[in-house]
């Protein structure tokens, strides 16, 4: 900017002294008197330049100041727009301009906070690796997967699958989308199945390659158990379809037994229709699991509810209530609740020893039923919420499979485990 005014007043002194040198020879000055008229002229020349472009320059150095900003990423700065001019028409774009790539900053910064909420929230185990295969990002899953919760950032591939089941490095190097199996290879109970996808993309002008790790042990276990529903509801018809007919001879025969008094005859016909009796409410039980209804999610006093459980079936409540209300089926959750409590009953568990937790977790509900039995064997915890499997020669293995059913439908899940100080404790985990 200084040399911009530098620039002004050479360009008038070149000027007057010019203008001096016509006068001088066309009216014959003197040499002194043209001196002190060129002087007076510089110092008037100088005095308007300064006072003419003071301003200009001001509002020049605002804009370069505004300008070295943007080059910063910083769009902040508004200028002053003073008067109609060219200068001022520059400062109102430049301003238009600002207020445009501030919002498109905010609006990135908002889109960049949504998508690592995501990522981080997102069960899919997400790791980014660059040109070298060092670790540039990983999301919560991931860290989880790989270093028990634990950073990895920085970390290089090879060194972070060190410690990690060959087939997970087997699925890593090959290169190729597929499926691995971690866990117990003798127990299929423990293992989970795993997909992992390859990904390679190109940004700001390095290789990057993307690792996406699904568990799809719970989605085969859904299917696994709607492949059973649809059996059960096939099956049941069937043998509705028969056992109606069976019931009406059945009736029809006990009827004319008792008109020819034959005692031996109306005896079988009762044993007959007493069988068919047990396995219509046999039938019935496995219905109700395959035609299990989508829960009906209220908000639920937790005092109200615990009286009306409490009503049905008799347990120890431990700890207090959570103050907020809770947000579920409330039918369906006391049915969970009922059969949890009637197995602990079973377990050969005093009623003292049986009780009843609620805890309210930042981002969970935590509902635990406790009891002093016998616990359960390793093989027994592995395939207790499995459909039909049951360890009571009368049982029909739906009890845990439907609480397992419920509480998946609400988003939760459950856990069995073992008490060191005896018995078992089952968890269900529901979302707040």
């Amino acid at each position: 900017m200084f040399k911009l005014k530098f620039q002004l007043i050479l360009s008038a002194l070149v000027a007057i002294l010019a203008s001096a040198g016509v006068y001088a020879v066309t009216l014959e000055v003197p040499l002194s008197k043209l001196i002190l008229v060129t002087l007076f002229a510089l110092l008037l020349a100088i005095c308007l330049c300064h006072y003419l472009f003071d301003g200009v320059a001001r509002r020049l150095t605002a804009l370069e100041t505004g300008l070295l900003n943007f080059r910063d990423n910083e769009f902040g700065v508004s200028l002053a727009v003073e008067g109609k001019d060219e200068i001022s028409q520059l400062a109102s774009l430049y301003n238009e301009t600002s207020n445009r790539l501030r919002q498109e900053k905010q609006w990135i910064y908002q889109r960049e906070l949504m998508l690592d909420k995501v990522l981080q929230s997102s069960p899919l185990a997400v790791l980014l690796l660059d040109n070298s295969d060092r670790v540039i990002f990983a999301n919560a899953s991931a860290r989880e997967l790989l270093t028990a919760g634990n950073r990895i950032e920085g970390m290089s591939l090879g060194d972070l699958l060190k410690n990690q089941p060959q087939a997970m490095q087997d699925a890593v190097d090959s290169g190729r989308d597929g499926l691995f199996s971690l866990g117990d290879s003798e127990d299929d109970s423990s293992q989970q199945t795993w997909h992992l996808s390859h990904g390679n993309f190109l940004m700001n002008g390095n290789q990057h390659k993307l690792l996406l790790f699904k568990q799809l042990t719970r989605e085969l276990s859904r299917q696994e158990v709607q492949i059973w529903k649809k059996v059960i509801r096939v099956i049941s018809h069937e043998l509705n379809n028969s056992l109606a007919p069976i019931s009406s001879m059945v009736h029809s025969g006990k009827l004319l037994a008792e008109q020819h008094q034959e005692a031996r005859l109306a005896m079988v016909f009762d044993t007959i229709g007493e069988r068919a009796s047990h396995l219509t409410s046999f039938i019935l039980g496995y219905a109700k699991f395959a035609k299990l209804p989508q829960p009906n999610r209220v908000r639920v006093e937790w005092p109200t509810f615990i009286q009306a459980l409490a009503s049905q079936w008799p347990f120890r409540l431990v700890g207090d209530l959570p103050q907020e209300p809770g947000y579920f089926d409330p039918a369906q959750l006391q049915q969970v609740l009922i059969n949890l409590l009637k197995n602990a009953t079973e377990s050969g568990s005093s009623p003292a020893d049986i009780s009843l937790s609620i805890r309210q977790l930042e981002n969970s509900l935590v509902i635990e039923v406790s009891d002093g039995g016998s616990g359960m064997s390793d093989t027994v915890l592995t395939q207790a919420l499995l459909p039909f499997y049951s360890t009571k020669s009368e049982g029909t293995g739906l009890g845990l499979a439907l609480c397992r059913e419920i509480i998946e439908a609400h988003d939760g899940r459950i856990s069995l485990a073992n008490r060191v100080e005896g018995g078992l404790k089952v968890s269900l985990y529901l979302p707040m």
